[in-house]
């Protein structure tokens, strides 16, 4: 009995001790944190004294460190609030001067340009050595269909001579490719004049006369409207026929006035119908071939072209 006594005694007490070890190492570590957390603590507050000690000893107007300064001097004894104040002051001072410093910058760039009396700015014209340019040469290629090269190769100079007199353009005739090719020179004075040269052959190639689509270069705000009658209205057979009849009349007298009286000339190709003229009075013709096409009697057409006519000519005068 005594010797299981013993035994169990003997058995007990490591656990006991096991256990009272565990606790008592849970309690120092517990008070490790404490003391790391307290550390911590005591190590920011002096960091954050320490950093407004150093701005103050920086911002210092003699150029000798302020007492206390813990980065700069040898204590570490904390500022007071008049040098804190002291110091945000310098700061907001050297970044009004930065401030005033960048508008300084930028003052020169105001005598580029001068005001009017309404505020906005009116700038110097450009010298003659800048506006001139060197531009290379563009060419444009314009296709002539078969049945104008003929008449090309008859109105071939009074064609050219336009090109080459108004517009400063190089004009020649590629009777293999059957094409009228353009490109700039050093004559060439205006920007669009190879464009208007482009539109001026291809108006003649096109069907409308050389008198008729020299119009083009001397004036601007004039273009080619072209559509086809199928666009308006889907005819076959002699319905399409009896169409393009009333758009021409008899010996072509209804596109003769329609022509006068919306101050257009009109190309009849078949089932394509080409008129030149400016915007408005473009409008005004396909108007009018539209009816026809549509089936109005020529009648119809005409008094409302009386109509417009007249509005026309009071708003000229």
């Amino acid at each position: 009995m005594a010797s299981a006594a013993i035994m169990t005694a003997s058995t007990s007490s490591p656990t006991t001790t096991k256990r009272t070890r565990r606790g008592l190492s849970k309690k120092k570590k517990a008070a490790r944190t404490a003391n790391l957390d307290d550390m911590t603590i005591d190590e920011d507050s002096a960091i954050q004294t320490n950093n407004r000690v150093g701005i103050v000893s920086i911002l210092d107007e003699d150029g000798e460190h302020a007492q206390g300064s813990g980065i700069f001097g040898g204590s570490t004894a904390p500022a007071s609030a008049a040098q804190e104040k002291a110091a945000l002051a310098a700061m907001d001072e050297e970044e009004g001067l930065d401030d005033e410093e960048m508008v300084l910058d930028t003052s020169p760039l105001a005598n580029l340009s001068q005001e009017n009396n309404s505020g906005n700015p009116v700038f110097k014209p450009l010298s003659e050595a800048a506006q001139a340019t060197t531009l290379r040469s563009e060419t444009r290629r314009i296709a002539i269909p078969p049945h104008r090269m003929t008449p090309l190769k008859k109105d071939w100079v009074n064609i050219f001579v336009p090109l080459t007199e108004m517009a400063g353009l190089q004009v020649r005739m590629n009777v293999h490719r059957r094409c009228v090719e353009i490109r700039t020179s050093k004559e060439t004075k205006e920007s669009g004049a190879l464009q208007k040269g482009a539109d001026f052959v291809k108006a003649y190639a096109l069907g409308f006369d050389v008198n008729d689509a020299i119009a083009l270069l001397r004036m601007d705000d004039l273009y080619i409207d072209t559509f086809e009658i199928k666009d308006v209205k889907t005819l076959h057979g002699d319905h399409l026929s009896r169409a393009i009849g009333r758009i021409a009349g008899q010996d072509g007298k209804t596109k003769f006035t329609i022509e006068n009286a919306s101050r257009t000339r009109i190309v009849l190709a078949d089932t394509k119908i080409h008129i030149l003229g400016s915007f408005q009075n473009i409008k005004i013709a396909r108007d009018a071939v539209v009816s026809l096409i549509l089936g109005s009697p020529p009648g119809k057409v005409y008094a409302s072209l009386r109509t417009i006519g007249a509005r026309m000519k009071q708003r000229a005068i």
